[in-house]
């Protein structure tokens, strides 16, 4: 039997040739190339308030992006998102914006960067002074060297107190945080209590996953007045003030876990000894500075954003998280890691009831669950929540176990994420009001959309939305660099 020849057809380009394509291609540009598009169907429209007539609709089906703020998963709303973090930190730093007065250039900052201790020596590329310094191991790596960041002796390396400081790293800033604003007041001669009604501390950080796999934190910290951007720092607040409290708070932070122990003792986590202050005035602008030696708040800004939308996937984590063990021996990733996620794997289990199985693991013969109906420790299920349930392990275990938020922020620093969204919106919709020439008040506004399915079709619509996506990247870039005087 002789099987007809299967002709050779380019899908691609059956794709860009059938009849929906322009339609398509139009929703994808929308949405900047969104690798995930959310598919919505229903209706929008502006109606006259009194008469009803309806002066602009859309309805049918629409794309809107999914929102993701990872590179390695969608980039073109990780470029978003980078946008808003740059706003956000930037109207921090420099005011004129988003209702931060421009005072705020004026007030102590400092650019701070917070590092996790050493779990066990690994393989780096050290200098002094310029010169390359040879790893621990005895050679001299490449910068690209995928050695660099893993064990130099895997089976010396503390992988649970890693996991467990990566848990606590979020509460570690929380009780940061605290420790500073008492050395402030200590250092300006006022209570902790007082110190409300005097200054107030601002921030704004971003965590970042080093090549080891553990996180550490960038962060702009500004000494503000009681009442926030808008209000003056006190005389007493200087920028070697703060930085001075900076280092003693960080020396007197930590966080001991009680419940659980480690050789019988128990667990005690700290920062690591690597601190880094930098005022961001210009004579300290060694990172930060422009060409000819003056700070630049944008560089700060796009420097803290880029690491917001940095997924661990440059960590050589996942994206999505871990169903079971089985699946992390799939991972595409270096056994340092998956070594990482397994620990966190194991410390998250469940253990065995003790009521059901007083001896441990269930037993084939006079096994305890054997006389009994109805456990009401465990639900006659085997297995009760284990000592480091709280920590939701299991549930981070693509993270690497870090909980927390990649870029959080004080209330009183700046703007939101939300309230950026928002804007957005109100300048679409007066742009509508405009082209109609009608006020907000004398229109209704009916939105209503219901969800249909999530993602692109096939692999070729991906790769256009792909294509898109880098198109606009470039034409952004190309705008920015063409247009920027200041």
């Amino acid at each position: 039997m002789v099987l007809p020849a299967v002709p050779d057809v380019d899908r691609m380009k059956r794709r860009i040739q059938s009849p929906d394509y322009r339609d398509w291609r139009k929703k994808v540009e929308d949405i900047y190339g969104c690798l995930h598009p959310v598919r919505l169907t229903g209706l929008w429209e502006i109606a006259d308030k009194t008469s009803g007539e309806v002066l602009k609709s859309t309805g049918g089906h629409i794309f809107a992006p999914c929102g993701n703020r990872r590179e390695s998963v969608c980039p073109a709303c990780s470029d978003r998102y980078a946008a808003d973090a740059f706003h956000l930190l930037r109207a921090g730093l420099s005011g004129g914006s988003k209702g931060i007065p421009v005072e705020v250039a004026d007030k102590p900052r400092l650019f701070v960067t917070l590092t996790a201790p050493s779990f066990g020596p690994v393989h780096n590329r050290r200098t002094r002074h310029g010169k390359l310094l040879p790893c621990r191991c005895g050679r001299y790596h490449h910068e690209h060297d995928p050695l660099i960041g893993q064990p130099v002796d895997p089976e010396s390396y503390d992988y649970v107190r890693h996991v467990l400081w990566q848990a606590h790293s979020g509460k570690l800033w929380n009780l940061f945080t605290k420790a500073l604003r008492r050395q402030i007041a200590r250092a300006a001669g006022i209570t902790v209590r007082e110190f409300g009604a005097h200054a107030r501390l601002s921030y704004a950080k971003v965590a970042e996953f080093q090549r080891r796999g553990v996180i550490h934190f960038h962060a702009v910290i500004r000494l503000d007045g009681p009442d926030g951007a808008v209000d003056t720092t006190p005389a007493w607040g200087t920028t070697e003030l703060l930085a001075d409290a900076v280092r003693a708070a960080h020396a007197v932070t930590e966080v001991t876990m009680k419940t659980f122990t480690i050789d019988g003792a128990p667990v005690r986590f700290t920062w690591g000894d690597q601190v880094d202050v930098r005022p961001i005035r210009a004579a300290d602008a060694h990172q930060v500075e422009e060409a000819d030696g003056t700070i630049s708040d944008d560089r700060i800004a796009s420097y803290v954003a880029k690491y917001a939308t940095k997924g661990t996937g440059k960590s050589g984590s996942a994206d999505r998280p871990i169903r079971s063990r089985a699946q992390i021996e799939r991972l595409a990733t270096t056994e340092h890691h998956r070594e990482i996620m397994r620990t966190a794997w194991d410390l998250g289990a469940p253990v065995v009831c003790p009521d059901c199985h007083p001896h441990g693991p269930h037993q084939v013969d006079g096994c305890g669950c054997a006389g009994i109906d109805h456990c009401a420790t465990c639900g006659n299920g085997g297995y009760i929540p284990g000592p480091l349930d709280g920590l939701n392990l299991r549930r981070w275990c693509h993270m690497l176990a870090f909980r927390g938020h990649f870029l959080s922020k004080s209330r009183g620093y700046s703007t939101t994420f939300k309230r950026l969204r928002e804007d957005r919106q109100i300048w679409r919709f007066e742009q509508n009001l405009a082209d109609l020439g009608r006020s907000a008040d004398t229109v209704t506004v009916i939105n209503h959309w219901d969800m249909t399915s999530v993602g692109h079709r096939s692999d070729e619509e991906r790769e256009l939305a792909a294509a898109i996506a880098e198109r606009t990247r470039a034409a952004r870039k190309h705008r920015y660099q063409t247009e920027r005087k200041d």
